[in-house]
């Protein structure tokens, strides 16, 4: 369905940087290096949109990419080019350099910003919060300053199951902003020697 439009996009797209297309929102994202600008779906070329381009993307007369999720309306940032603006596929290419600026700022902006709850860390979930909130333990930076080890002996004494070893290895992964497969096996050594 969208294959044909994917191609020309594609095409058109590739003097920006070095693109690629993945399957996502039931059509397909388009990348330049690693970081999505823009999307292909229902046979149409969509661009992301920021605060600054909105107004203009609705003044032009694009519109917004929508889907369902749980049976409700969701609004995407991406906006729909007519089929008229593929006569000019120079304006295309402009709108896309700064579709693609918009989308590195995003990017950067979430790379920099702090998690503001615990089951935003790597490895955690809302569960692991919610095991954390009963031992006493509420915020981010409750978990970093009591590390991981204490944190894992607070759960073990407030939870009534078994607490397995790989909870350690996530909410040392955790504090250090990584995921827990790459704790090394002397930091893991480690850890176990000071529970």
């Amino acid at each position: 369905m969208d294959k044909p439009i994917l191609k020309e996009s594609l095409r058109l797209l590739s003097s920006l940087g070095k693109i690629s297309s993945r399957s996502m929102f039931g059509g397909f994202g388009v990348f330049i290096d690693d970081t999505m600008f823009a999307l292909v779906v229902q046979d149409k070329l969509h661009l992301r949109s920021s605060e600054e381009t909105i107004n203009l993307f609705k003044e032009q007369g694009f519109e917004p990419y929508v889907y369902k999720k749980r049976g409700f309306p969701v609004v995407t940032k991406y906006f729909a080019l007519p089929e008229e603006c593929w006569n000019e596929p120079d304006s295309i290419l402009l709108q896309a350099v700064i579709a693609l600026d918009v989308a590195k700022k995003d990017k950067e902006k979430q790379k920099t910003a702090e998690p503001s709850r615990i089951k935003d860390l790597p490895n955690l979930r809302l569960a692991t919060e919610r095991m954390l909130k009963k031992a006493g333990i509420n915020t981010v930076e409750e978990l970093r300053s009591t590390g991981s080890v204490n944190a894992y002996k607070a759960i073990q004494q407030t939870h009534s199951s078994h607490v397995s070893d790989e909870l350690l290895w996530s909410l040392e992964g955790a504090i250090k902003g990584t995921h827990w497969s790459v704790v090394s096996s002397e930091t893991r050594c480690e850890l176990r020697k000071q529970l």
